[in-house]
């Protein structure tokens, strides 16, 4: 019995000294700094957004699929319902959340890459604006960050002013994205979403349109700065029918986010992205970032690279409501010119160098 007792409080000792000697350890431990937690922060924030955009509209509607074949059948058929009859609230208004605009993850968003919004001329609140954004990018972080989310100012920068941004139609057409969608100011770029919001809420009104779109998601590469302008005139229109003033605004450090796989004109690659793009209305681009657990790994995360918006001056347009082709060139010229000044003014201070061109198609 002795010796039953002596081995057990032997081995009570020997736990007592084993766990003393784990907490010594664990508190030996660096505790992560304050800018590690910061890092983590940024980086889960990116993490969402890029999960959100590319796989909440999908992932959705495969389970709501999914769910028509089991007992709960009722919940994707009363959604459906619902769709039906809120079809056309997207290009009615929406359902914008102040709230979401200032949720705390975007300041985390902002702060990965960074993103800053530069202001070199006033927006009067008495007009409405169509602020054109460029380049396309491959996932338009910078047009997001700027005029959805509240994380760089917009409203302190530009006071009275409320900014919208425009994205595919067909976004709009996917269950749960959609009301994610809506819920942050995102609105479909059709002539009655941007009529919309430019006649029936008054003044002080900015839609952000992503001029080049799908098709100059293609040319995205570092290094390189092309817009797909020359033919893209129904904003002009819109300004014109609407008397909205227009507005450059170029993010500097766009093309940086990603690495692509640029397929030569004319090869069949090429030949494939444009058909998908005719049909789909978004171009399929092979493109990498960073990985999860490593900036040096490759993955689908944006390399964290500084993104300057700067907006500038907007084009005073009149209000006419048949305007002529004439009349919409002109004003087309008059953007491009803004806007080339624009770029070459701010060059140099973001990044780029005296010698690099902003190349139009």
């Amino acid at each position: 019995m002795k010796t039953i007792i002596a081995a057990c409080s032997q081995n009570l000792s020997g736990s007592r000294a084993s766990i003393q000697t784990a907490l010594r350890t664990l508190l030996a431990v660096p505790w992560p700094s304050q800018r590690d937690i910061g890092s983590a922060l940024q980086l889960l924030a990116v993490l969402q957004w890029v999960l959100s955009f590319l796989l909440l509209g999908t992932v959705s509607l495969l389970l709501l699929i999914y769910l028509l074949f089991t007992s709960l059948w009722l919940i994707p058929v009363l959604y459906l319902a619902w769709i039906i009859f809120d079809w056309d609230t997207p290009e009615k208004g929406g359902r914008r959340l102040s709230c979401l605009r200032r949720w705390t993850v975007w300041k985390h968003f902002r702060d990965y890459f960074p993103v800053k919004l530069v202001k070199t001329h006033d927006l009067s609140p008495r007009h409405n604006y169509i602020i054109g954004s460029h380049p396309h990018g491959i996932l338009c972080v910078g047009a997001f960050c700027n005029f959805i989310t509240g994380s760089t100012g917009f409203e302190e920068l530009f006071p009275g002013i409320r900014s919208f941004l425009t994205t595919l139609a067909g976004n709009f057409r996917l269950p749960v994205f959609r009301e994610y969608l809506m819920s942050g100011g995102l609105f479909p770029v059709t002539r009655r979403a941007i009529g919309y919001l430019l006649s029936q809420k008054g003044t002080g009104n900015a839609v952000a349109i992503v001029i080049g779109g799908a098709a100059e998601s293609l040319s995205c590469r570092p290094g390189v700065t092309t817009l797909i302008l020359k033919n893209r005139k129904g904003f002009v229109r819109m300004a014109l029918r609407h008397g909205a003033f227009l507005v450059p605004s170029f993010s500097f450090g766009e093309n940086d986010l990603f690495r692509q796989v640029v397929f030569e004109e004319g090869s069949w690659m090429r030949s494939i992205q444009r058909r998908f793009q005719k049909m789909m209305g978004f171009a399929p681009c092979l493109f990498y970032g960073r990985g999860l657990t490593s900036c040096r790994s490759r993955g689908f995360l944006p390399y964290a690279r500084p993104i300057t918006t700067v907006v500038g001056e907007p084009v005073a347009v009149p209000k006419v409501e048949n305007p002529s082709w004439e009349l919409v060139d002109r004003y087309h010229e008059l953007y491009i010119n803004a806007l080339l000044k624009l770029f070459n003014e701010n060059k140099t201070k973001y990044g780029l160098s005296e010698s690099d061109e902003l190349l139009i198609l």
